[in-house]
């Protein structure tokens, strides 16, 4: 009887063992615990459910590009604050701490580099940025991302990953979707292909304008995808919205995407379309 008398300090050894923040990291799919490392060595693709976490831009920055091939452009433009604008906190001290956080100047990273040895211009969206809202800043970083493309004849490649327009710029914010779209037809008469990639989520004026003017549209697996909200929708609608509405399965079924496909195919399915587009290296 002795050993059940025996107390909980004997039974684990003395102090209480302290595991570090992070080194797990629950499914927000399926609800699993995943290894942390591990979990980064799969892509940060959930390996029980495919649920695809959330990354940020570094991360398909070296995923995407050939190693140390890439050069990043235009990383210190920072937000102007043309209103002036504050509710709970002046904006311009909002963008600080962002930036603060993030390591970025804005939601989004414009790189040059090599897929397979291809040169490309990418820019990518990072959500950990005011939720990858669309500001000055990232309409004349994807206009210098798309003049550098036609400028060296290579193909665009965008991620999105985005809230949707920054109303705390107001019309400055918006005028950003007609300024890239009209950018992007320079792209288009240069011959040179844009692929747009749509990961979760990518909404409002991001979605209305160039994150779906792709010669090639993709989304990663199970991306939200949409201008207004689901509520709004049915709301204004005043129907109920057919199951999986806004999902990139749906979307694709319904023909407004042209490919799923699964962040360990990305490089690859990019290599191929590629080759297609822009023809030999």
């Amino acid at each position: 009887m002795a050993w059940f008398n025996r107390d909980k300090e004997q039974l684990t050894g003395g102090a209480k063992r302290q595991i570090p923040d992070g080194v797990w990291i629950k499914c927000e799919s399926c609800g699993e615990i995943l290894y942390r490392k591990e979990l980064s060595r799969q892509m940060d693709v959930c390996p029980k459910c495919n649920h695809h976490f959330r990354v940020n831009s570094k991360t398909y920055i070296e995923l995407l590009l050939d190693d140390g091939s890439f050069t990043e452009y235009d990383a210190n433009l920072f937000s102007a604050d043309p209103l002036e604008f504050k509710d709970t906190a002046r904006y311009s001290d909002r963008a600080v701490k962002y930036a603060q956080q993030s390591g970025l100047s804005d939601a989004i990273r414009s790189v040059s580099g090599t897929i397979d040895g291809r040169l490309v211009q990418l820019a990518v969206m990072d959500f950990g940025f005011m939720g990858g809202s669309v500001g000055a800043v990232v309409g004349e970083k994807l206009a210098r991302a798309i003049d550098r493309a036609v400028a060296a004849k290579s193909p665009l490649i965008s991620i999105s990953c985005s809230g949707g327009m920054r109303m705390q710029e107001g019309v400055f914010s918006l005028m950003q979707m007609a300024k890239v779209s009209a950018a992007l037809v320079k792209l288009s008469r240069a011959g040179l292909p844009y692929i747009s990639i749509m990961a979760n989520p990518t909404t409002g004026g991001t979605t209305a304008s160039f994150a779906m003017l792709g010669d090639v549209n993709i989304a990663e697996p199970h991306a939200l995808i949409g201008f207004a909200g689901p509520r709004v929708i049915k709301q204004t609608i005043g129907q109920d919205l057919p199951e999986g509405f806004q999902s990139a399965e749906f979307l694709l079924e319904k023909g407004f995407l042209d490919m799923v496909v699964e962040r360990p195919n990305l490089k690859a399915t990019l290599s191929n379309l590629l080759g297609l587009l822009a023809g030999p290296n």
